[in-house]
Protein backbone atom coordinates (compact mmCIF):
# COMPACT_ATOMS: atom_id res chain seq x y z
CA UNK A 1 0.00 0.00 0.00
CA UNK A 2 1.34 3.54 -0.63
CA UNK A 3 1.72 5.79 2.27
CA UNK A 4 -0.86 8.38 3.30
CA UNK A 5 -0.28 11.87 1.95
CA UNK A 6 -2.29 15.01 2.40
CA UNK A 7 -4.07 16.10 -0.74
CA UNK A 8 -6.02 18.76 -1.73
CA UNK A 9 -7.19 19.64 -5.50
CA UNK A 10 -5.15 21.03 -6.48
CA UNK A 11 -2.10 19.18 -4.95
CA UNK A 12 -0.12 18.42 -2.20
CA UNK A 13 -0.49 21.29 0.85
CA UNK A 14 2.19 23.37 1.02
CA UNK A 15 1.42 26.59 3.51
CA UNK A 16 -0.98 28.07 5.72
CA UNK A 17 -3.16 29.08 3.04
CA UNK A 18 -3.47 25.78 1.61
CA UNK A 19 -4.67 24.61 4.86
CA UNK A 20 -7.35 27.35 4.93
CA UNK A 21 -8.28 26.34 1.44
CA UNK A 22 -8.89 22.76 2.70
CA UNK A 23 -11.33 23.76 5.83
CA UNK A 24 -13.21 25.79 3.08
CA UNK A 25 -13.61 23.09 1.03
CA UNK A 26 -14.11 20.91 3.26
CA UNK A 27 -17.41 23.25 4.52
CA UNK A 28 -18.72 23.40 0.74
CA UNK A 29 -18.40 19.24 0.74
CA UNK A 30 -20.29 19.02 3.78
CA UNK A 31 -23.35 16.38 3.87
CA UNK A 32 -23.41 12.51 2.82
CA UNK A 33 -21.21 11.97 -0.27
CA UNK A 34 -22.53 10.41 -3.36
CA UNK A 35 -23.69 6.34 -3.13
CA UNK A 36 -23.24 6.02 -6.72
CA UNK A 37 -19.07 6.64 -6.73
CA UNK A 38 -16.72 6.31 -9.57
CA UNK A 39 -14.92 2.94 -9.33
CA UNK A 40 -11.47 2.21 -8.02
CA UNK A 41 -8.64 3.16 -9.75
CA UNK A 42 -5.87 0.51 -10.19
CA UNK A 43 -3.48 2.70 -7.38
CA UNK A 44 -6.56 1.92 -5.05
CA UNK A 45 -6.42 -1.67 -4.50
CA UNK A 46 -4.33 -3.74 -2.19
CA UNK A 47 -2.85 -6.89 -2.95
CA UNK A 48 -5.52 -8.76 -1.51
CA UNK A 49 -8.38 -7.10 -3.53
CA UNK A 50 -9.78 -4.91 -0.97
CA UNK A 51 -11.27 -1.63 -2.49
CA UNK A 52 -10.47 1.51 -1.25
CA UNK A 53 -13.83 3.81 -0.17
CA UNK A 54 -13.61 6.17 -2.92
CA UNK A 55 -16.01 8.73 -1.72
CA UNK A 56 -13.87 10.47 0.64
CA UNK A 57 -13.89 14.28 -0.56
CA UNK A 58 -10.99 15.99 -1.76
CA UNK A 59 -8.84 17.78 0.46
CA UNK A 60 -8.99 15.56 3.54
CA UNK A 61 -6.11 13.90 5.24
CA UNK A 62 -6.48 10.04 4.18
CA UNK A 63 -4.34 7.30 5.47
CA UNK A 64 -5.34 5.06 2.16
CA UNK A 65 -6.11 1.76 4.55
CA UNK A 66 -8.36 -0.91 3.35
CA UNK A 67 -11.80 0.57 4.62
CA UNK A 68 -15.25 -1.42 6.23
CA UNK A 69 -18.54 -0.72 3.43
CA UNK A 70 -20.28 2.52 4.42
CA UNK A 71 -23.45 1.88 5.26
CA UNK A 72 -25.75 1.79 1.43
CA UNK A 73 -22.21 1.92 -0.26
CA UNK A 74 -22.28 -0.08 -3.95
CA UNK A 75 -19.15 -1.04 -4.61
CA UNK A 76 -18.17 -1.62 -8.41
CA UNK A 77 -15.79 -4.92 -8.49
CA UNK A 78 -12.36 -4.53 -9.36
CA UNK A 79 -12.44 -7.74 -11.54
CA UNK A 80 -15.69 -9.66 -12.99
CA UNK A 81 -17.17 -12.63 -12.13
CA UNK A 82 -20.76 -13.85 -11.08
CA UNK A 83 -23.00 -12.05 -8.83
CA UNK A 84 -24.27 -12.99 -5.83
CA UNK A 85 -27.48 -14.83 -5.14
CA UNK A 86 -29.11 -12.40 -2.17
CA UNK A 87 -28.33 -9.40 -4.62
CA UNK A 88 -26.83 -7.65 -1.48
CA UNK A 89 -22.42 -8.90 -2.35
CA UNK A 90 -22.13 -7.23 -5.52
CA UNK A 91 -18.24 -7.41 -5.43
CA UNK A 92 -18.08 -9.65 -8.18
CA UNK A 93 -20.37 -8.84 -10.69
CA UNK A 94 -21.07 -9.39 -14.18
CA UNK A 95 -20.99 -5.95 -16.38
CA UNK A 96 -23.64 -6.49 -18.72
CA UNK A 97 -24.51 -3.98 -21.73
CA UNK A 98 -27.61 -1.21 -21.36
CA UNK A 99 -28.95 1.29 -22.91
CA UNK A 100 -30.04 5.07 -21.38
CA UNK A 101 -31.94 7.19 -23.38
CA UNK A 102 -30.54 9.58 -26.21
CA UNK A 103 -28.56 12.74 -24.08
CA UNK A 104 -28.68 10.92 -20.78
CA UNK A 105 -25.52 9.68 -19.18
CA UNK A 106 -25.11 6.25 -20.13
CA UNK A 107 -25.29 3.71 -16.95
CA UNK A 108 -24.60 0.24 -16.71
CA UNK A 109 -27.64 -2.17 -14.88
CA UNK A 110 -26.57 -5.17 -12.44
CA UNK A 111 -28.91 -8.21 -11.84
CA UNK A 112 -28.93 -9.64 -8.71
CA UNK A 113 -30.55 -13.17 -8.98
CA UNK A 114 -33.65 -12.17 -7.72
CA UNK A 115 -34.49 -10.08 -10.05
CA UNK A 116 -33.23 -6.75 -7.92
CA UNK A 117 -32.07 -3.93 -10.26
CA UNK A 118 -29.17 -1.31 -9.18
CA UNK A 119 -28.68 1.84 -11.85
CA UNK A 120 -24.69 2.20 -11.24
CA UNK A 121 -23.19 5.19 -13.16
CA UNK A 122 -21.03 4.25 -15.95
CA UNK A 123 -17.76 2.92 -15.06
CA UNK A 124 -14.49 1.95 -16.97
CA UNK A 125 -15.45 -1.91 -17.46
CA UNK A 126 -18.35 -0.49 -19.65
CA UNK A 127 -18.86 -2.04 -23.46
CA UNK A 128 -19.54 1.00 -25.95
CA UNK A 129 -22.83 1.50 -27.11
CA UNK A 130 -23.78 3.16 -30.86
CA UNK A 131 -27.04 5.54 -31.26
CA UNK A 132 -27.94 4.47 -34.98
CA UNK A 133 -28.66 7.64 -37.05
CA UNK A 134 -30.51 5.58 -39.69
CA UNK A 135 -32.97 8.80 -39.97
CA UNK A 136 -29.98 11.09 -40.58
CA UNK A 137 -28.71 8.36 -43.26
CA UNK A 138 -31.49 7.85 -45.36
CA UNK A 139 -32.92 11.42 -45.36
CA UNK A 140 -36.22 12.72 -45.32
CA UNK A 141 -36.64 13.62 -41.66
CA UNK A 142 -39.30 15.85 -41.83
CA UNK A 143 -41.28 13.26 -43.52
CA UNK A 144 -44.63 11.55 -41.32
CA UNK A 145 -43.40 8.48 -42.40
CA UNK A 146 -39.94 8.85 -41.19
CA UNK A 147 -40.53 8.79 -37.23
CA UNK A 148 -40.77 5.13 -38.30
CA UNK A 149 -36.82 5.07 -37.92
CA UNK A 150 -36.98 7.72 -34.78
CA UNK A 151 -35.53 6.44 -32.07
CA UNK A 152 -33.81 3.01 -33.10
CA UNK A 153 -31.36 2.39 -30.73
CA UNK A 154 -28.68 -0.12 -32.44
CA UNK A 155 -25.64 -1.99 -30.20
CA UNK A 156 -22.45 -2.00 -31.97
CA UNK A 157 -21.35 -5.19 -30.68
CA UNK A 158 -24.99 -6.73 -31.59
CA UNK A 159 -25.79 -7.24 -28.04
CA UNK A 160 -28.64 -6.83 -25.96
CA UNK A 161 -29.78 -4.96 -22.68
CA UNK A 162 -28.73 -7.00 -19.84
CA UNK A 163 -31.18 -6.69 -17.09
CA UNK A 164 -34.05 -8.01 -18.62
CA UNK A 165 -37.99 -9.35 -17.11
CA UNK A 166 -38.74 -13.02 -17.92
CA UNK A 167 -41.90 -12.21 -19.20
CA UNK A 168 -43.02 -15.79 -20.51
CA UNK A 169 -43.08 -16.98 -16.77
CA UNK A 170 -46.34 -15.11 -16.62
CA UNK A 171 -49.05 -15.27 -19.36
CA UNK A 172 -51.08 -12.60 -20.39
CA UNK A 173 -54.65 -13.65 -20.64
CA UNK A 174 -57.17 -13.55 -23.55
CA UNK A 175 -59.10 -10.80 -22.66
CA UNK A 176 -62.00 -8.66 -24.42
CA UNK A 177 -60.32 -5.92 -27.13
CA UNK A 178 -61.91 -3.09 -24.94
CA UNK A 179 -59.76 -4.00 -21.85
CA UNK A 180 -56.75 -5.36 -23.51
CA UNK A 181 -54.47 -2.51 -22.79
CA UNK A 182 -54.32 -3.86 -19.61
CA UNK A 183 -52.81 -7.19 -20.84
CA UNK A 184 -49.63 -5.78 -21.84
CA UNK A 185 -46.49 -6.83 -20.11
CA UNK A 186 -43.86 -5.33 -18.06
CA UNK A 187 -41.03 -4.87 -20.79
CA UNK A 188 -37.91 -2.69 -21.32
CA UNK A 189 -38.05 -1.13 -24.85
CA UNK A 190 -34.40 -1.99 -24.95
CA UNK A 191 -35.52 -5.52 -25.44
CA UNK A 192 -36.72 -4.46 -28.69
CA UNK A 193 -33.05 -3.02 -30.00
CA UNK A 194 -30.90 -5.04 -32.28
CA UNK A 195 -28.08 -4.13 -34.66
CA UNK A 196 -28.49 -4.05 -38.16
CA UNK A 197 -26.57 -3.02 -41.04
CA UNK A 198 -28.15 -0.13 -43.54
CA UNK A 199 -27.50 -2.17 -46.59
CA UNK A 200 -29.70 -4.82 -45.57
CA UNK A 201 -32.99 -2.62 -45.67
CA UNK A 202 -34.17 -3.73 -48.67
CA UNK A 203 -34.95 -1.03 -51.10
CA UNK A 204 -36.28 -2.90 -54.46
CA UNK A 205 -38.40 -6.10 -54.10
CA UNK A 206 -36.69 -9.13 -55.54
CA UNK A 207 -37.14 -9.73 -59.22
CA UNK A 208 -40.52 -12.19 -58.49
CA UNK A 209 -42.10 -12.07 -55.59
CA UNK A 210 -41.59 -15.83 -54.61
CA UNK A 211 -38.02 -15.36 -54.79
CA UNK A 212 -37.53 -13.64 -51.77
CA UNK A 213 -35.70 -15.85 -49.30
CA UNK A 214 -37.34 -17.50 -46.43
CA UNK A 215 -36.17 -18.44 -42.59
CA UNK A 216 -38.18 -21.31 -41.33
CA UNK A 217 -38.61 -21.66 -37.75
CA UNK A 218 -39.58 -24.87 -35.53
CA UNK A 219 -40.56 -23.77 -31.68
CA UNK A 220 -41.17 -27.32 -30.86
CA UNK A 221 -37.65 -28.30 -31.93
CA UNK A 222 -35.56 -25.27 -32.37
CA UNK A 223 -34.62 -26.24 -36.03
CA UNK A 224 -33.66 -23.49 -38.40
CA UNK A 225 -33.95 -23.71 -42.30
CA UNK A 226 -32.95 -21.40 -44.77
CA UNK A 227 -35.07 -21.77 -48.17
CA UNK A 228 -36.90 -19.21 -51.05
CA UNK A 229 -40.35 -18.43 -50.62
CA UNK A 230 -41.51 -20.70 -53.55
CA UNK A 231 -40.37 -23.65 -51.46
CA UNK A 232 -43.55 -22.25 -48.73
CA UNK A 233 -45.60 -25.56 -49.51
CA UNK A 234 -42.84 -27.94 -48.76
CA UNK A 235 -43.17 -26.51 -45.04
CA UNK A 236 -46.86 -26.36 -44.53
CA UNK A 237 -48.82 -29.66 -43.44
CA UNK A 238 -52.57 -28.82 -44.64
CA UNK A 239 -52.75 -25.40 -42.55
CA UNK A 240 -55.56 -22.61 -43.34
CA UNK A 241 -53.63 -19.95 -44.83
CA UNK A 242 -55.18 -16.52 -43.71
CA UNK A 243 -54.39 -13.08 -45.56
CA UNK A 244 -54.82 -9.53 -44.98
CA UNK A 245 -57.03 -8.59 -48.05
CA UNK A 246 -56.39 -4.69 -47.38
CA UNK A 247 -55.64 -2.59 -50.37
CA UNK A 248 -52.70 0.55 -50.11
CA UNK A 249 -54.68 3.52 -51.33
CA UNK A 250 -53.21 6.52 -53.56
CA UNK A 251 -52.65 8.07 -49.92
CA UNK A 252 -50.04 10.73 -50.21
CA UNK A 253 -51.25 14.13 -51.78
CA UNK A 254 -49.14 16.84 -52.43
CA UNK A 255 -50.43 20.73 -51.91
CA UNK A 256 -48.94 23.88 -52.52
CA UNK A 257 -48.60 26.97 -50.86
CA UNK A 258 -47.22 26.13 -48.91
CA UNK A 259 -45.18 23.76 -49.96
CA UNK A 260 -46.06 19.88 -48.26
CA UNK A 261 -48.16 17.34 -48.01
CA UNK A 262 -51.46 15.16 -46.97
CA UNK A 263 -51.15 11.46 -45.81
CA UNK A 264 -54.56 10.12 -45.75
CA UNK A 265 -54.40 7.53 -42.75
CA UNK A 266 -58.28 6.58 -42.88
CA UNK A 267 -61.91 7.45 -43.93
CA UNK A 268 -64.00 8.57 -41.08
CA UNK A 269 -67.25 8.74 -43.02
CA UNK A 270 -68.04 9.48 -46.98
CA UNK A 271 -65.85 12.59 -47.59
CA UNK A 272 -63.98 13.01 -43.98
CA UNK A 273 -61.07 11.93 -43.25
CA UNK A 274 -58.44 11.38 -40.52
CA UNK A 275 -54.84 12.16 -41.95
CA UNK A 276 -51.16 13.80 -41.62
CA UNK A 277 -50.69 17.29 -43.09
CA UNK A 278 -47.12 19.16 -43.24
CA UNK A 279 -45.73 21.66 -42.09
CA UNK A 280 -48.55 21.91 -39.14
CA UNK A 281 -47.81 25.16 -38.11
CA UNK A 282 -48.52 26.83 -41.63
CA UNK A 283 -51.63 24.54 -42.36
CA UNK A 284 -55.01 26.80 -40.94
CA UNK A 285 -58.47 25.64 -39.99
CA UNK A 286 -61.00 25.68 -42.74
CA UNK A 287 -58.67 27.08 -46.06
CA UNK A 288 -58.56 24.35 -48.52
CA UNK A 289 -55.53 22.87 -49.92
CA UNK A 290 -56.51 21.22 -53.53
CA UNK A 291 -58.39 18.72 -53.43
CA UNK A 292 -58.26 18.88 -49.44
CA UNK A 293 -59.70 20.95 -46.88
CA UNK A 294 -58.70 20.86 -43.64
CA UNK A 295 -61.34 21.09 -40.74
CA UNK A 296 -59.48 20.56 -37.63
CA UNK A 297 -56.39 20.38 -36.24
CA UNK A 298 -56.16 16.47 -33.95
CA UNK A 299 -52.77 17.06 -32.32
CA UNK A 300 -49.40 15.38 -33.32
CA UNK A 301 -49.75 16.57 -37.18
CA UNK A 302 -53.39 14.68 -37.51
CA UNK A 303 -56.24 16.43 -38.74
CA UNK A 304 -59.76 15.59 -39.35
CA UNK A 305 -60.03 16.70 -43.20
CA UNK A 306 -62.37 16.68 -46.32
CA UNK A 307 -61.31 15.44 -49.24
CA UNK A 308 -62.96 16.34 -52.66
CA UNK A 309 -63.29 12.71 -54.95
CA UNK A 310 -61.35 9.50 -54.06
CA UNK A 311 -57.99 9.49 -53.27
CA UNK A 312 -56.17 10.53 -55.95
CA UNK A 313 -52.31 10.61 -54.94
CA UNK A 314 -49.45 8.73 -54.99
CA UNK A 315 -48.76 5.29 -53.00
CA UNK A 316 -46.89 6.26 -49.87
CA UNK A 317 -43.66 4.46 -49.55
CA UNK A 318 -42.01 3.77 -46.24
CA UNK A 319 -39.33 6.47 -45.70
CA UNK A 320 -36.68 3.31 -45.01
CA UNK A 321 -37.23 2.88 -49.00
CA UNK A 322 -35.59 5.51 -50.88
CA UNK A 323 -36.10 4.18 -54.40
CA UNK A 324 -39.85 3.91 -56.11
CA UNK A 325 -39.89 0.92 -57.61
CA UNK A 326 -40.18 0.19 -61.41
CA UNK A 327 -43.52 -1.33 -60.77
CA UNK A 328 -45.89 0.16 -58.26
CA UNK A 329 -47.80 -2.77 -58.09
CA UNK A 330 -45.18 -4.51 -56.14
CA UNK A 331 -46.21 -2.41 -53.15
CA UNK A 332 -49.23 -3.95 -53.03
CA UNK A 333 -50.64 -7.92 -52.66
CA UNK A 334 -51.70 -10.23 -55.61
CA UNK A 335 -54.66 -10.36 -53.70
CA UNK A 336 -55.63 -7.04 -52.37
CA UNK A 337 -59.07 -6.14 -52.68
CA UNK A 338 -60.44 -3.82 -50.05
CA UNK A 339 -59.75 -0.32 -50.32
CA UNK A 340 -58.20 1.49 -47.02
CA UNK A 341 -54.53 1.29 -46.22
CA UNK A 342 -51.86 3.33 -45.50
CA UNK A 343 -49.46 1.29 -45.58
CA UNK A 344 -49.12 -2.55 -47.04
CA UNK A 345 -49.06 -5.89 -45.27
CA UNK A 346 -46.10 -6.61 -46.16
CA UNK A 347 -45.87 -10.37 -45.39
CA UNK A 348 -48.42 -11.10 -48.19
CA UNK A 349 -45.70 -9.56 -50.91
CA UNK A 350 -44.24 -12.92 -51.51
CA UNK A 351 -47.22 -14.60 -52.81
CA UNK A 352 -47.75 -15.09 -56.68
CA UNK A 353 -51.31 -15.87 -57.94
CA UNK A 354 -49.88 -19.68 -58.85
CA UNK A 355 -48.31 -19.90 -55.38
CA UNK A 356 -51.83 -18.94 -53.46
CA UNK A 357 -53.53 -21.47 -55.31
CA UNK A 358 -51.93 -24.33 -53.43
CA UNK A 359 -53.06 -23.57 -50.68
CA UNK A 360 -56.81 -23.25 -48.42
CA UNK A 361 -57.04 -19.53 -48.23
CA UNK A 362 -59.47 -17.40 -46.36
CA UNK A 363 -59.48 -13.56 -45.84
CA UNK A 364 -59.81 -11.20 -43.13
CA UNK A 365 -59.70 -7.22 -43.44
CA UNK A 366 -57.64 -4.73 -41.51
CA UNK A 367 -57.08 -0.88 -42.84
CA UNK A 368 -53.05 -0.89 -41.98
CA UNK A 369 -52.70 2.80 -40.67
CA UNK A 370 -49.50 4.32 -39.47
CA UNK A 371 -49.37 3.32 -35.85
CA UNK A 372 -49.18 0.20 -36.62
CA UNK A 373 -44.97 0.74 -37.79
CA UNK A 374 -45.04 3.50 -35.04
CA UNK A 375 -41.51 2.82 -32.83
CA UNK A 376 -42.61 2.92 -29.11
CA UNK A 377 -41.03 5.87 -27.21
CA UNK A 378 -41.62 5.34 -23.91
CA UNK A 379 -39.03 3.44 -21.24
CA UNK A 380 -41.14 0.33 -21.27
CA UNK A 381 -43.72 -1.28 -23.26
CA UNK A 382 -46.39 -1.28 -21.19
CA UNK A 383 -46.68 2.66 -21.26
CA UNK A 384 -46.97 2.96 -25.09
CA UNK A 385 -50.48 3.68 -26.57
CA UNK A 386 -51.51 1.45 -29.72
CA UNK A 387 -54.07 3.30 -31.33
CA UNK A 388 -57.00 1.44 -33.27
CA UNK A 389 -57.52 0.12 -37.05
CA UNK A 390 -60.66 -1.47 -38.71
CA UNK A 391 -61.31 -4.18 -39.26
CA UNK A 392 -63.93 -6.68 -40.96
CA UNK A 393 -64.28 -10.27 -41.13
CA UNK A 394 -67.10 -12.62 -42.47
CA UNK A 395 -69.27 -14.48 -40.68
CA UNK A 396 -68.83 -18.01 -42.76
CA UNK A 397 -64.74 -16.65 -42.99
CA UNK A 398 -64.33 -17.16 -39.19
CA UNK A 399 -66.56 -20.17 -38.48
CA UNK A 400 -64.33 -21.55 -41.19
CA UNK A 401 -61.09 -20.02 -39.34
CA UNK A 402 -62.38 -21.22 -35.95
CA UNK A 403 -62.65 -24.98 -37.19
CA UNK A 404 -59.90 -24.94 -39.02
CA UNK A 405 -57.22 -27.98 -37.36
CA UNK A 406 -54.22 -25.31 -37.82
CA UNK A 407 -53.82 -21.94 -39.26
CA UNK A 408 -51.33 -20.20 -40.78
CA UNK A 409 -51.16 -16.23 -40.24
CA UNK A 410 -49.90 -14.28 -43.22
CA UNK A 411 -48.33 -10.86 -41.23
CA UNK A 412 -49.01 -9.31 -37.68
CA UNK A 413 -52.10 -7.43 -38.92
CA UNK A 414 -53.87 -10.96 -39.42
CA UNK A 415 -52.74 -12.03 -36.24
CA UNK A 416 -54.43 -9.03 -34.25
CA UNK A 417 -57.26 -9.56 -35.90
CA UNK A 418 -57.77 -13.61 -35.34
CA UNK A 419 -56.70 -12.99 -31.85
CA UNK A 420 -59.32 -10.04 -31.21
CA UNK A 421 -62.33 -12.19 -32.62
CA UNK A 422 -60.89 -15.04 -30.19
CA UNK A 423 -61.04 -12.77 -27.22
CA UNK A 424 -64.41 -12.47 -28.02
CA UNK A 425 -64.31 -9.10 -30.24
CA UNK A 426 -67.29 -8.75 -32.96
CA UNK A 427 -67.04 -9.41 -36.59
CA UNK A 428 -66.45 -6.01 -37.29
CA UNK A 429 -64.63 -2.96 -35.96
CA UNK A 430 -61.49 -1.40 -34.37
CA UNK A 431 -58.77 -3.37 -32.92
CA UNK A 432 -56.70 -1.54 -29.92
CA UNK A 433 -55.20 -5.60 -29.04
CA UNK A 434 -51.43 -5.07 -28.09
CA UNK A 435 -49.80 -8.34 -28.63
CA UNK A 436 -46.85 -8.62 -26.34
CA UNK A 437 -44.25 -11.41 -24.61
CA UNK A 438 -46.11 -13.64 -22.73
CA UNK A 439 -49.73 -13.33 -25.22
CA UNK A 440 -51.74 -16.39 -24.77
CA UNK A 441 -52.16 -17.58 -28.81
CA UNK A 442 -55.88 -18.84 -29.42
CA UNK A 443 -56.23 -19.04 -32.65
CA UNK A 444 -52.60 -18.26 -34.64
CA UNK A 445 -50.41 -21.95 -34.87
CA UNK A 446 -48.25 -20.30 -37.18
CA UNK A 447 -47.03 -16.86 -38.44
CA UNK A 448 -45.58 -15.68 -41.17
CA UNK A 449 -43.89 -12.15 -41.45
CA UNK A 450 -40.90 -10.12 -42.69
CA UNK A 451 -38.29 -8.58 -40.50
CA UNK A 452 -39.14 -5.83 -38.55
CA UNK A 453 -38.24 -2.33 -37.20
CA UNK A 454 -36.12 -2.22 -34.16
CA UNK A 455 -38.40 -0.74 -31.07
CA UNK A 456 -41.73 -1.53 -32.93
CA UNK A 457 -44.80 -3.29 -31.75
CA UNK A 458 -44.40 -5.45 -34.76
CA UNK A 459 -41.20 -6.97 -32.95
CA UNK A 460 -42.87 -7.22 -30.05
CA UNK A 461 -45.65 -9.39 -31.26
CA UNK A 462 -42.83 -11.75 -32.78
CA UNK A 463 -41.44 -11.83 -29.88
CA UNK A 464 -44.50 -12.85 -27.91
CA UNK A 465 -45.28 -15.70 -30.57
CA UNK A 466 -41.62 -17.43 -31.13
CA UNK A 467 -40.29 -16.14 -27.52
CA UNK A 468 -37.61 -13.28 -26.67
CA UNK A 469 -34.31 -14.56 -26.74
CA UNK A 470 -35.29 -16.95 -29.65
CA UNK A 471 -36.07 -13.66 -31.94
CA UNK A 472 -33.17 -12.34 -30.62
CA UNK A 473 -30.96 -15.40 -31.97
CA UNK A 474 -32.98 -15.54 -35.42
CA UNK A 475 -32.66 -11.71 -36.20
CA UNK A 476 -28.91 -12.27 -35.35
CA UNK A 477 -28.74 -14.89 -37.85
CA UNK A 478 -30.91 -13.66 -40.32
CA UNK A 479 -28.11 -10.62 -40.24
CA UNK A 480 -25.03 -12.81 -40.44
CA UNK A 481 -27.24 -14.41 -43.50
CA UNK A 482 -27.24 -11.38 -45.25
CA UNK A 483 -31.17 -11.50 -45.27
CA UNK A 484 -32.65 -8.02 -46.50
CA UNK A 485 -35.27 -6.81 -44.11
CA UNK A 486 -38.07 -4.60 -43.99
CA UNK A 487 -40.87 -4.27 -46.58
CA UNK A 488 -39.39 -5.24 -49.35
CA UNK A 489 -37.28 -7.61 -47.85
CA UNK A 490 -37.41 -11.39 -47.63
CA UNK A 491 -39.44 -13.59 -45.06
CA UNK A 492 -39.48 -15.56 -41.85
CA UNK A 493 -41.96 -18.58 -41.23
CA UNK A 494 -42.82 -19.30 -37.27
CA UNK A 495 -43.90 -22.76 -36.66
Amino acid sequence: MRSAQRFSRSGPLNSVDDGAAVVLEALLDAGEPLVDAAPAGGDEVDEEREVVDARVPLGEQVALEPLEPADELVHQAAHLGEVAGDGQHLLAQAVLDSLADAGRKARLEFCGGCGERLDLLAGPLERRVHRGGLGARLGGAGDPLQRALHGCLVHRDGRYTGCRTDVRRSHVRCLAPDVARDTVAAMDVSELDYELPVELIAQQPAARRDGSRLLVYERATGAVRHRFFAELPDELHGELVVVNDTKVIPARIRIDSPRGEVLLLERLEDDIWEGLARPTRRLVPGRRYGPVELIEHLGEGRWRLRLEGEPDGETPLPPYITERPADPGRYQTVYAREAGSAAAPTAGLHFTPELLARFEVERVTLHVGLDTFRPVSEERLEEHRIHGERYEVASAAWERIRGAGSVLAVGTTTVRVLETLACGGPLAGRTELFVTPGFEFRRVDALLTNFHLPRSTLLALVMAFAGVEETRRLYRLAVAERYRFYSFGDAMLIL
